[in-house]
């Protein structure tokens, strides 16, 4: 790279490559990063629904299902063509389910690992190279408090989600030395169409449980459009976090995230102090090392 290239690429503005923008935080994350003046890769299962992104800055809008290998390398290609590189990746696509773990389906179960996780790693797959070439990059994976802590009525969506958190976790040791900043996002309830439109429930329904991931369904359900969280000010918080100069790793977004999590933290503590004893107990003993 020649030195005029080299400040070039100093100057430009990011290139943000964003999944899942038809609704909720993807878009509002979209919205948020061409307001920025970011160049930003706008994707959809059905571009049609982001169109209003198009004539919001310098956006390329692209056709993609993350669980369509031939379609994340055409857009990563179009976008790397286009603007030259991909400086952030967000991870956003996702969907949910609800059903206690007896009554889910395997089909539904894997479907959502195939989005919630496989689709996820794929696109950090296909985004690395251009990331490491360049010892450069940023990427965001949306987790999520369930991430955290697990929930009745969604223990399969937590398991991806926990899924997420060890990818990341172990992705992060591996590229940071590379400069490559890795970040979850772990959102509680916000007012997104998650629990309305992209989160599927179990057919069959256990009347045992109806008590615990009965009640906790319809409770997430009578919520959607209700819940505390603002996807605007969320998308907002993303930014300020990727903008920084000593990013988290951990973004927990909304009241009931940082609650949920640092109660969580307690738990552990407590029994963690309380089997203590045991624990340490079950090494060989230090003269038979």
């Amino acid at each position: 790279m020649t030195t005029k290239n080299k400040k070039s690429a100093i100057t430009e503005k990011p290139v943000w490559f964003i999944t899942g923008c038809s609704t909720g935080f993807g878009h509002e994350l979209a919205k948020h990063a061409l307001e920025r003046g970011y160049r930003t890769v706008v994707t959809a299962r059905n571009p049609d629904k982001v169109k209003d992104l198009a004539a919001k800055g310098e956006a390329l809008v692209l056709k993609l299902d993350v669980t369509d290998q031939g379609q994340i390398d055409a857009a990563i290609k179009a976008a790397e063509e286009k603007f030259g590189r991909i400086d952030v990746l967000v991870n956003n696509a996702g969907i949910g389910y609800f059903a206690a773990v007896e009554e889910s389906e395997e089909d539904q179960v894997r479907r959502m690992f195939e989005i919630n996780v496989f689709g996820l790693s794929r696109m950090i797959h296909a985004a690395l190279p251009g990331m490491r070439k360049r010892r450069n990059g940023f990427i965001v994976n949306f987790s999520s408090v369930g991430g955290l802590r697990s929930f009745p009525s969604v223990g399969y969506y937590n398991a991806t989600k926990f899924a997420v958190e060890g990818l990341s976790e172990a992705l992060w040791q591996e590229v940071e030395p590379l400069g490559i900043k890795v970040m979850l996002v772990e959102p509680s309830g916000f007012r997104t169409d998650w629990a309305g439109r992209s989160a599927n429930e179990s057919k069959r329904q256990i009347d045992d449980y109806a008590a615990t991931a009965g009640a906790w369904r319809n409770q997430v359900r009578a919520i959607s459009g209700k819940q505390p969280g603002d996807p605007v000010r969320a998308a907002h918080a993303i930014v300020k976090a990727v903008e920084s100069s000593n990013p988290p790793h951990h973004l927990l977004l909304g009241n009931d995230a940082y609650e949920g999590a640092t109660a969580k933290l307690e738990i552990l503590r407590k029994e963690f102090s309380a089997w203590e004893a045991v624990a340490r107990g079950a090494d060989f003993p230090k003269e038979k090392r």
